[in-house]
């Protein structure tokens, strides 16, 4: 049997008054995602320990069947790997943001998203300011981009920025965990501070603000950590074939770290404007050649922490239209077994704007297999599945039980 995972991330949610105190899956018309609920067997997943912070990148790995209190190492070395960067063992790898700070207050994560091509001059003019031996700067994909730092210490706390929209960011600076990490924050606050200096008045931002648009004036670290020790999917759980299709660097590093083809779809924004069409149909035809295909779809997330739940409602629409009525038609037209399951990472409730850990709802679809009475796919209903609460990796492993 052949098994798919599609991932919308973030895409659960809290009730809302605005939307009738119900959540965007409650209200979005989604027939597709129902049926699979309808046809299946559903439950809820807890992805994130209590001991760690739900960000997509552990809940993912949870996803996956990962133990992350074991293997996690940072976002960082993730989103390293996605870009054929080697971490030396001398080397911590970090998430580095462009942000936009507004009156002291960090105004969004992601510099209004600022353009793959805006953000990549900004980090060559970083790089050639600030970057040396220890200190090196990597172009990734809008905002998210990556610091690498030569004999630092990675206990530190770090916050993420998309965790405090319009909060004061003089608080919120790096800040060491023990003794030995003092010179390791002083640095990092030192470039955050100089990130400031160099690119608050840089043409680029100069033009953005004349826009309208909000500014990439200064950079944010988060995350750091070293390689992880992480198992193949092969060696783990027996996978033969498994290939990841993501537009977000720290889901296909996952990919490689986990031995799986690293597949990228052309208009793979990470944003509602995503090429769904596209990513459906890279992941059909990677399942002819693999037996396990994980497509993510970062854009419900991105709705979440931009705090629009009608942009939410709308993600998840396009998601059920897009993406899985084409697969759910093939798998049901195809000759072979194909197991199909839905589900987010974690919520990233609309009016929080930020991750939560509670559990997400899922439903799997087998050939064959016994259905539940759940007939509508949402947080609520998920609590009323046959498989109730599943924790670790119990979810992968019911997945790919044959």
């Amino acid at each position: 049997m052949k098994h798919i995972i599609i991932l919308g991330d973030g895409m659960a949610d809290e009730p809302i008054a605005a939307l009738g105190n119900k959540t965007p899956l409650q209200v979005a018309h989604k027939p597709y995602i129902d049926q699979i609920a309808q046809s299946g067997v559903n439950g809820l997943l807890e992805t994130v320990p209590d001991s760690m912070h739900p960000g997509s990148e552990i809940a993912n790995m949870s996803v996956l069947g990962y133990d992350v209190e074991e293997v996690y190492e940072g976002r960082g070395v993730l989103e390293a790997a996605s870009m054929n960067i080697e971490i030396a063992p001398d080397e911590i790898a970090f998430r580095c943001n462009l942000i936009c700070i507004e009156n002291e207050k960090i105004k969004n994560h992601s510099a209004g998203h600022i353009s793959n091509e805006e953000a990549g001059e900004l980090i060559d003019l970083l790089n050639e300011k600030l970057g040396n031996e220890s200190v090196r700067f990597h172009k990734g994909v809008s905002y998210r981009n990556l610091l690498i730092l030569k004999n630092g210490n990675k206990n530190l706390q770090c916050t993420p920025p998309h965790d405090v929209p319009n909060k004061p960011f003089a608080p919120l600076l790096v800040q060491p965990k023990e003794e030995a990490a003092n010179a390791t924050a002083k640095l990092l606050n030192e470039l955050i501070a100089a990130s400031i200096k160099l690119l608050e008045n840089h043409p680029i931002n100069v033009k953005r603000k004349s826009e309208g648009k909000d500014p990439a004036n200064a950079i944010w670290p988060w995350s750091p950590g070293e390689r992880p020790l992480m198992q193949t999917l092969k060696s783990q759980w027996g996978v033969n074939s498994s290939a990841v299709i993501s537009a977000v660097d720290l889901v296909q590093g996952i990919g490689v770290y986990a031995g799986m083809e690293v597949i990228k779809v052309n208009g793979a924004t990470g944003l509602y404007n995503t090429n769904y069409a596209g990513k459906a149909q890279a992941a059909w035809q990677a399942l002819q050649k693999h037996d396990f295909v994980y497509l993510h779809i970062e854009a419900p997330d991105e709705a979440g922490h931009e705090g629009d739940f009608q942009l939410k409602v709308k993600t998840i629409e396009d998601i059920d239209s897009k993406v899985v009525k084409p697969i759910w038609e093939a798998i049901q037209a195809s000759e072979e077994e194909i197991a199909i399951a839905i589900l987010p990472d974690h919520p990233t409730p609309c009016e929080l704007r930020t991750h939560t850990r509670t559990p997400v709802p899922f439903a799997v679809y087998k050939p064959n297999l016994f259905r539940d009475d759940v007939d509508t796919y949402d947080e609520h209903n998920a609590e009323w599945g046959e498989l109730g609460l599943l924790k670790g990796n119990e979810f992968i492993k019911f997945l790919l039980a044959d």
